[in-house]
């Protein structure tokens, strides 16, 4: 699961040159796109939020709005199960034609007993979470994809967002034969940080 994920200026460094790569090697010319400003702070779910998606112009990074309406008044449904998202038909369509990339600096989840952990790459790079989109221009959402917990996050939660590599970046945004491959792949491990074990440490 992801409800609140963290973005920072830092990101615009890492986006830049991965889409100047991938623009230049398909020959795209959204190449010399000047990327918006990323602000830091937390997202959360109905937040506005940088995506990476494809079109014919190559990557692109604009601001979309975390969150489809839900069958509800008010309800928002900001993630999706990866092991169902091609079976729905709330997520079908999306996840076939509007493949997103959501990067982050890091992301948060809270344990049974509701303290909060951190987690990150461990490389310290980008991380980069599959999602996808739903609608037209004012009214476009987007949500993110998630998958059974690895092992470095198990102890946590049983779910987690769908975390690609850059290697694997483009073929999801472009090649929907991977797909389904990458909607079954299991994310690397990540680092784990926690306040409250720190804490006692010291106590």
């Amino acid at each position: 699961m992801c409800g609140i994920y963290h973005v920072s200026r830092e990101l615009e460094y890492g986006i830049e040159s991965l889409m100047r790569m991938v623009n230049r090697e398909r020959r795209a010319g959204a190449m010399a796109q000047k990327i918006p400003e990323i602000r830091e702070r937390d997202v959360r779910p109905t937040d506005e939020a940088p995506i990476l998606s494809a079109n014919a112009e190559g990557m692109v990074l604009r601001t979309v709005r975390w969150g489809l309406p839900g069958f509800q008044k008010g309800q928002v449904i900001f993630n999706a199960r990866c092991e169902t998202a091609l079976e729905r038909p709330t997520f079908r369509d999306g996840v076939r034609q509007s493949r997103i990339v959501i990067p982050a600096t890091h992301f948060y989840e809270w344990n049974q007993r509701k303290e909060k952990n951190v987690f990150e790459r461990k490389d310290g790079k980008i991380l980069y979470m599959a999602g996808f989109c739903r609608g037209n221009g004012e009214d476009e959402r987007f949500a993110i994809l998630t998958t059974a917990a690895n092992a470095s996050m198990a102890p946590v939660h049983d779910r987690m967002p769908l975390i690609l590599e850059e290697s694997e970046i483009e073929p999801w945004l472009w090649q929907e034969e991977w797909t389904q491959s990458l909607l079954r792949k299991v994310p690397k491990d990540l680092a784990r940080k926690a306040e409250y074990e720190q804490m006692s440490l010291f106590s």
